[in-house]
């Protein structure tokens, strides 16, 4: 795989006006940064950033491909132009040579790199850090004893700069209204490496020679060809054919150009029926034959079973007979789940109010056959954030979560009953929702939500069970057994989903907190709540966690619906005190000692 940014390179002499516009165009743009440094844009609308310092400088542009657009930038300024160095600019002649003298170096050994710029829609990809890499390798190349930079610190780029071996020197920060923050100067000395980034810097060191030559300029991004999406993002249940009844249909479906795949494996399927129903038969012998042709009955192994047909994925599928089917999907349960256990599950209805943490639950359910019927609610489309703890694919990218995990349901079990709530639960809806169902999981963001799931699950005498994907905390209300208990234990006081409409912003937050025990929050989570919308876009959540909670609230649901032990209240499975020394079962063992 080739590099992920193509950078190009020129040395700008006096007479390449034209080109330094461009680049300097491109950098007061992206310094501007939305009207945070105003002093980047003129009044007429443009944006300036005029440096004589860019006429004898190195300038390094980076993009996507050699004739994409330019997405970020650095200037390389060498002692021929020592005496414009921003760096000496701001701290005056005489504090410059102190920082010089102090270094042991002299403006003849001395660079500066300054204007790291990257386009927003290129931010938080690494491309700040491989730019760094390449002037700080060029200066490395080409001689440098001593590089010398300001830096701002707002967003903490004076500590990025640290992790490449630079250092701030002391007494040197202060406010520049220029640039609405503080700024420092920074030092790097290249014989002593370039910290954390020592092995990318040797490799744009070496790689400059390559680049050292090219000229480019900065065109305009090339117009983006549209593509018609086809997709049928709606889609989510699969039809289900009995050749005995369908197969005009099913002939129909083969002769129409729609199925992409067709996946017969139901000889195979029929081998573990006879082993899961009879373990003591041999597969070495014509056992298995035998009991294969009895199976059948007469019946032509094509038109054995169903044939699913999944019009999302393009997949026709034949598997066994439904019940058949069942017995050997959740045959590796038994010696935990018996098969009675396993079929009083699969006739229970469980509804899933959220489907990022809740996809999970969802999933676990469908895979331990707990329940045979669902109920999904979620008014969000997948996005691309969701997939570092959804199980999905980028092709589900924009489509409905309760559509998504639907899809994924079905493709465990095609003879599933789903029906999806594509608005997530509104006033409209919610009594909709709850009919028939057996046991709720609530994994919803909203405080509304929340409390409303709760109050009609109590009315209705249904169990809850939540994850809170955060230290490993399960939540279990047991309204079928208790149906005057307070909702979520008490914690919340009288607050009902109604009274909750009218808070504000920062009300709904301390009830949330309220709600999840702030006082037992992990400390990673409770310092995420300051930063939201700040630095952290929504909650920090990791598909670990998410996954523990498919498993918990499994876990809780399947003891509540077959009356195992299962009682309200709140549990804790904290990898931050279960994985430790003190917890490690064999730093208990007694040594075994050998021979004397």
């Amino acid at each position: 795989m080739g590099p992920q940014w193509h950078v190009s390179a020129f040395h700008a002499r006096a007479d390449e006006d034209g080109v330094i516009a461009l680049v300097r165009e491109l950098r007061a743009r992206v310094l501007f940064d939305r009207g945070r440094r105003p002093a980047f844009r003129a009044d007429d609308g443009t944006h300036v950033d005029d440096q004589v310092l860019d006429h004898g400088a190195w300038h390094f542009i980076a993009r996507r491909s050699p004739d994409g657009p330019p997405l970020g930038y650095i200037r390389l300024s060498t002692p021929e132009t020592g005496e414009l160095f921003q760096s000496l600019a701001f701290v005056g002649v005489e504090r410059y040579e102190q920082i010089l003298r102090a270094e042991g170096v002299g403006v003849e050994d001395t660079f500066e790199h300054s204007r790291l710029v990257v386009e927003h829609r290129a931010r938080k990809l690494g491309l700040g850090a491989h730019l760094n890499a390449v002037a700080i390798g060029a200066a490395h190349a080409l001689g440098a004893k001593l590089m010398i930079g300001t830096s701002g610190t707002k967003d903490g780029q004076h500590a990025f700069h640290e992790r490449f071996g630079f250092r701030a020197v002391n007494s040197t920060r202060r406010y520049v209204n220029r640039y609405t923050e503080d700024v420092v100067i920074m030092v790097h000395r290249p014989a002593d490496g370039a910290g954390e980034y020592s092995g990318l810097v040797a490799e744009q060191r070496d790689a400059f020679p390559g680049i050292a030559s090219a000229t480019t300029d900065i065109a305009p991004a090339p117009e983006a060809c549209t593509l018609t999406d086809t997709a049928d993002r709606s889609a989510w249940r699969p039809t289900l054919f009995d050749l005995a009844h369908d197969r005009p249909a099913f002939e129909e479906l083969l002769d129409s150009g729609r199925v992409r795949e067709v996946h017969d494996t139901i000889d195979a399927q029929l081998d573990e029926l006879i082993r899961s129903r009879e373990p003591s038969v041999s597969f070495e012998t014509n056992e298995i034959a035998a009991r294969k042709v009895e199976q059948l009955a007469g019946v032509p192994v094509q038109a054995y079973g169903t044939w699913a047909w999944y019009p999302w994925s393009g997949r026709l599928v034949h598997v066994l007979p439904r019940e058949e089917f069942r017995l050997v999907r959740t045959d590796r349960n038994r010696g935990k789940v018996e098969r009675p256990a396993q079929r009083s599950l699969l006739e229970r209805r469980v509804g899933i109010v959220g489907l990022s943490v809740g996809n999970a639950s969802a999933v676990t359910f469908a895979l331990e056959g707990i329940g045979g019927a669902f109920k999904l609610a979620d008014f969000d489309s997948f996005g691309l954030s969701n997939l570092n703890r959804l199980r999905a694919g980028v092709h589900h990218l924009g489509v409905n979560k309760a559509v998504v995990t639907a899809r994924q349901l079905f493709e465990i079990d095609p003879y599933l009953d789903v029906e999806i709530f594509t608005d997530g639960l509104t006033e409209d809806t919610i009594a909709e929702f709850f009919t028939g169902l057996d046991l709720v999981v609530e994994e919803c963001d909203t405080p509304y939500a929340k409390i409303a799931v709760r109050e009609h699950a109590r009315a209705l005498g249904i169990p809850v069970v939540m994850d809170c994907n955060d230290r490993g905390m399960l939540d279990v209300e047991r309204f079928d057994l208790e149906p005057d208990r307070p909702l979520l234990h008490g914690v919340i006081g009288d607050v009902t989903a109604e009274s909750v409409k009218s808070l504000s912003h920062a009300e709904k937050v301390d009830l949330i907190l309220s709600m999840v025990d702030a006082s037992r929050i992990s400390p990673e989570l409770r310092a995420s709540f300051d930063e939201l919308g700040r630095t952290l876009s929504s909650w920090p959540q990791l598909a670990s966690g998410v996954a523990l909670g498919g498993a918990l609230t499994a876990e809780a649901a399947r003891r509540a619906l077959l009356g195992a032990d299962c009682p309200s209240g709140r549990f804790y499975v904290d990898f931050a005190e279960l994985i430790t020394a003190s917890a490690n079962s064999l730093a208990q063992r007694s040594p075994v000692c050998g021979p004397s």
